[in-house]
């Protein structure tokens, strides 16, 4: 274990919060849902990457990054994904229209995840890879008497696991009241869901011992978590909507596969996202994905000069998450303009910060231990981000390395052009520029002050402002940056 306190998380499972002891030290194990990947991914949906990537960079300090190992699944077979399928490719056979989907949509959030400054998580397996391991646990739950065939479906019978709902606090009795049985009529009790169904010739479907069909939704990451991390692992984690029905349901078919106490030993939810007050909703207008967000227009950022560390990143991403860690995780979040753009002002102030700050690749953060011991308690962002404020104005080399506890600023993307973070905006033109620097210049050795102050005032007016000083031969230079 690493130099910070003891590692406590929030188990939904126990409702309290405990200290984590791993099954395996030198392996642990976590397993988030990942997307439905039917279409671009909104900003709730960045909320459950930002905050259990925070948790996967505390467990890679704590154990070592070559003992932690997370899979964050995709969903890639859905009745959702069937319809958008059907929507944007009427004329393709539907198996072509749904890769295409799939393909586009992956693709995106893969590219939306790591602007979040995300690190990529060990195993991202796909539903439709894992089809022969759901069957193998349909099989299993059949053959223990847990589930059973009716009207071309199998389906998960609740009544024969005696503490069904203890993850949600859901008695079933209470469930099973008032259901309306008629509905689905061939269920020996209402709350029973579905593990396979039948696919018709225009669906997507695979061969099974119960028919072509496809799997249900929450049997895809009772096989994908058990084939990548085993029977019993740590750490499951995922968005307060999923804890039920879908949790509670891989737990039941996971335990009952298994014959296991329990699927993983903590469970961890983070709150739900609102944006500007209001429950998100297309209906209301204010549906916002990943994309928009990272798409928003910066109206200025800062200049670094070619001789210091450029830090790289996809801005608008770290301001995202900036944004969203300063509201505790298991908290509910109020996404708004305002609070994304405080965000970025603060975020620009700290890199402003680090201009002079020499890192690379290899610092590990021993400067920033406040921070991680915020981390520690819970994933306690607030109050790093509170030591982040405090060495911001007294040491900037713990700023810089608690902000790459916080996945804030990561060494390792030095390189990547596609990440630039800073770049010259409000028009300006580096040549431009340069060439009306030059020209000031000559006109300050040649005594012409009024032209050199005309020179500086127009590119101040465009939003760029001068800085002289005197190279090591005590001749003067200009450098420039956008002014904020």
């Amino acid at each position: 274990m690493g130099e910070t306190t003891s590692l406590r998380l929030y188990n939904t499972l126990t409702r309290t919060k405990e200290v984590f002891a791993p099954i395996d030290p030198a392996n642990v194990r976590m397993y988030v849902c990942g997307p439905t990947v039917y279409d671009f991914a909104h900003i709730g949906n960045a909320r459950p990457v930002i905050v259990f990537d925070l948790l996967f960079r505390l467990l890679r300090h704590l154990y070592g990054a070559e003992h932690v190992t997370y899979v964050r699944n995709i969903t890639d077979v859905d009745d959702k994904i069937n319809a958008r399928a059907v929507r944007d490719f009427p004329g393709l056979p539907l198996n072509e229209a749904i890769r295409k989907v799939t393909e586009t949509t992956a693709a995106q959030y893969q590219k939306d995840t790591l602007a979040l400054g995300a690190l990529e998580p060990t195993v991202q397996p796909r539903a439709t890879d894992n089809i022969p391991q759901m069957q193998s646990l349909i099989t299993s739950l059949i053959g223990s008497r847990h589930a059973y065939e009716a009207a071309g479906e199998v389906l998960f019978d609740v009544s024969s696991m005696p503490d069904y709902g203890k993850l949600s606090g859901r008695n079933l009795d209470e469930n099973l009241a008032g259901a309306r049985i008629a509905v689905d009529a061939h269920k020996k009790n209402p709350a029973d869901f579905v593990l396979w169904k039948q696919s018709s010739a225009e669906e997507p479907g695979w061969d099974s011992p119960w028919g072509r069909g496809r799997p249900g939704w929450h049997i895809e990451c009772s096989a994908m978590s058990e084939r990548y991390l085993g029977p019993v692992f740590d750490i499951h984690a995922g968005g307060l909507d999923l804890i039920f029905p879908h949790h509670e349901n891989e737990i039941a078919q996971s335990r009952c596969a298994h014959g296991t106490l329990v699927m993983a030993n903590y469970w961890l939810h983070n709150g739900f996202l609102q944006v500007e007050g209001q429950k998100m909703s297309k209906s209301l207008g204010n549906f916002i994905t990943i994309d928009d967000v990272l798409r928003t227009e910066v109206p200025v950022l800062t200049a670094v000069p070619g001789d210091h560390f450029e830090l790289r990143h996809t801005w608008n991403g770290l301001t995202a998450r900036l944004s969203m860690l300063q509201t505790h995780y298991r908290e509910p979040i109020d996404w708004t303009e305002k609070r994304f753009d405080a965000s970025r002002e603060e975020l620009m102030g700290w890199y402003e910060t680090l201009r002079d700050v020499s890192f690379d690749a290899g610092v590990t953060s021993k400067a920033a231990p406040q921070v991680w011991a915020a981390l520690a308690d819970d994933l306690n962002a607030p109050l790093a981000i509170s030591h982040l404020r405090a060495a911001a104005k007294t040491n900037p080399r713990a700023l810089g390395e608690g902000m790459m506890a916080l996945g804030l600023l990561d060494a390792s993307l030095i390189d990547r052009d596609d990440l630039l973070l800073f770049d010259r905006q409000a028009g300006a033109d580096d040549g431009q520029v340069q060439e009306s620097i030059a020209a000031r210049l000559t006109a300050l050795n040649t005594r012409d002050f009024a032209k050199a102050d005309q020179i500086r005032n127009d590119l101040l007016a465009q939003g760029i402002q001068l800085m002289d000083y005197k190279d090591e031969s005590g001749q003067r230079q200009t450098k420039w940056e956008v002014k904020r």
